[in-house]
């Protein structure tokens, strides 16, 4: 199996009944988030072969070890060696299965990486209080200046809204720092919501 850049990609090629394949890392058994970190290296050494001086270079140099590094990370799990072409060089390095030890201490680095940070519950409650206020603001100022005029241009104007803000909150709902503001978000929607409901009665 072979690690190799194809236009920002990566890609491992092997040979098969016919002929050599290349395929994508997704497709193979190595878990989500290895083969993510193998599509940014590979991103990150085509912007850095496309500007930069091959031979030298502080960037190359950390393409270059970060390549062996999910070379030996991708031998480690399918538990066979991994020839690496690097990008920056065109050298072809084997990399080898890594040894017993290696492989306890990647798996103490993976538990200590896997901790959960204490959440930020000050800070975090903070930030959604202030997204909770700007957001009320906007949308109950939007609709009361749209409803003078029409309240279905009111009411289009929240959907629209709404459906504007929702797959940001969406994704944002578990990034560690976006969270809080998608919780701001949701609660300035539903209170601005509630507001317009009482100035109706």
């Amino acid at each position: 199996m072979e690690l190799r850049v194809r236009d920002g990609r990566a890609v491992l090629a092997g040979e098969d009944e016919s002929g050599e394949r290349e395929v994508d890392p997704h497709s193979l058994p190595l878990g989500a988030d290895l083969a993510e970190a193998l599509h940014e290296w590979a991103k990150v050494a085509d912007a850095v072969v496309r500007t930069e001086t091959p031979a030298d270079g502080v960037a190359s140099a950390l393409v270059t070890r970060r390549g062996k590094q999910l070379a030996g990370r991708i031998a480690s799990v399918m538990n066979a060696p991994v020839r690496y072409t690097d990008p920056v060089s065109g050298e072809l390095v084997s990399v080898d299965v890594p040894e017993a030890p290696v492989k306890a201490a990647s798996r103490v680095e993976t538990v200590v990486e896997d901790e959960p940070e204490p959440t930020p519950w000050g800070t975090g409650l903070t930030v959604s209080v202030i997204t909770a206020a700007i957001v009320t603001v906007t949308v109950v100022s939007l609709s009361l200046g749209l409803g003078e005029t029409s309240r279905w241009l009111a009411l289009i104007a929240n959907v629209l809204v709404v459906g504007g803000l929702a797959p940001s909150v969406w994704l944002g709902r578990k990034v560690p720092v976006w969270r809080w503001v998608a919780y701001g978000v949701v609660t300035g929607v539903i209170v601005a919501w509630l507001s317009l409901i009482l100035t109706l009665l």
